[in-house]
């Protein structure tokens, strides 16, 4: 093995446990809990705190794709630790409900968007052949951190010595350290250097086009990149709703609170090992494949979940949160298989910024749900506006065929 491969696997390293930490701002329903007891802000007000986070996620993913060709990996990642961490250790001086929008939302959410769009397409560029593979493990990282860390912070929220004020300073500390350590390490791959080259995989073989580099501007021009943005806002809502309110759904079908705590776990470790495998299925059979096998799990999964609300089941609820964590982990991976295979990858990390937008708009499914929720006084209207959405991503994914 040479040593270019030899760093390649260290980046990617690099780049996963930078992500695991990054990834603390998806464990909001752990998160959220003790700022409820504390101040009595409103199932609403917190919905909406993940909802801003999500669109300030978004918005640091396109910044973060302008301030690196501008200042370099090095100074943007860690411009985007500095901006993280403290953003989590502002928290723990939070008194309103404004302040936690700017510190969680604005602050927290902007640096890790920066640091999840650059952290990924760096690394990425070391893969070439094993973009799937690359993809899927950065992004496994990114989902397993709800839980160990979000189970690590509710285990310290209840020891009074800690409480949650400490608990957030922790956080941020840890996650600004990691994304610092981590600007001062990775590299993109220069001119010179020589790595494995792209295989004919059946991704290419089966597409019907020929595969060319097209700007974000022309991207956007192109109504199928319109159909699988609307296909990904609907994708990405199902589990983007679901794990805000996790933990209050396994609870209110009768399960205790440490394990509706472990559920929300299980939760993302599904959505770790959804993107892995996505990718390896991507690098397997192609993008075809990849995005019809996601859309058919969003419906399993947003129709087991609403059977186990309806019937009162436990055990389904446990079976539908676990296909929604899978469901889920396919989100982010189709979004960079997609924009790799149709739009190439001169621009990736511009167009890939872009279409994350997507979890702006999903995000804002999950306000719309908590206000459902509180009118009709359950989770079934809910679950039946997710299943309509999931149902959509099978529709739309037949009209996928070309750029």
């Amino acid at each position: 093995m040479n040593s270019n491969l030899k760093k390649r696997w260290f980046y990617l390293a690099i780049g996963v446990i930078s992500m695991f930490f990054a990834g603390i701002v998806y464990a909001w329903s752990i998160l959220k809990a003790p700022l409820a007891q504390e101040f009595g802000w409103t199932a609403s007000e917190l919905a909406i705190n993940f909802t801003l986070t999500m669109s300030f996620f978004c918005i640091g993913g396109f910044l973060g794709s302008k301030l690196v060709a501008r200042i370099g990996v090095m100074l943007t990642v860690i411009l985007s630790g500095v901006l993280s961490g403290l953003g989590f250790v502002l928290m723990s001086m939070v008194n309103t409900v404004m302040l936690l929008y700017v510190t969680y939302a604005l602050m927290a959410g902007l640096g890790i968007g920066i640091a999840y769009i650059v952290i990924i397409s760096t690394v990425n560029a070391w893969f070439p052949d094993k973009k799937g593979l690359s993809s899927g493990c950065l992004m496994m990282g990114f989902g397993a951190s709800s839980l160990l860390l979000g189970n690590l912070a509710n285990a310290l929220f209840a020891i009074p010595s800690i409480g949650w004020k400490t608990t957030y300073i922790c956080l941020g500390l840890a996650t600004g350290t990691m994304l610092v350590i981590a600007g001062l390490l990775i590299r993109r791959p220069d001119a010179t250097v020589e790595l494995p080259k792209t295989k004919a995989t059946l991704t290419v073989r089966k597409e019907k086009f020929d595969q060319k580099d097209y700007s974000p501007v022309q991207m956007i021009c192109r109504p199928t990149f319109w159909c699988a943005f609307v296909l990904l806002v609907c994708l990405t809502a199902v589990g983007n709703t679901v794990i805000s309110f996790a933990r209050d759904l396994a609870m209110s079908i009768g399960a205790q609170v440490s394990l509706a705590t472990t559920l929300v776990g299980v939760l993302a470790v599904c959505n770790g090992l959804g993107r892995v495998i996505t990718g390896a299925i991507f690098d397997a059979f192609g993008r075809r494949i990849t995005m019809t096998v996601a859309t058919i799990l969003v419906v399993v999964a947003a129709s087991v979940t609403l059977m186990a609300v309806v019937m009162g089941s436990l055990t389904l609820c446990i079976i539908g949160l676990c296909i929604t964590g899978f469901s889920y982990g396919t989100s982010p991976t189709v979004a960079s298989v997609f924009v790799t295979s149709f739009y190439g990858p001169k621009y990736f990390s511009t167009n890939f910024s872009i279409i994350n937008f997507n979890l702006m708009c999903a995000s804002f499914v999950a306000t719309i749900t908590s206000k459902l929720y509180l009118s009709s006084g359950g989770y079934v209207v809910p679950f039946v506006l997710l299943l309509i959405l999931a149902a959509t991503t099978l529709v739309l994914n037949l009209l996928i065929k070309k750029p």
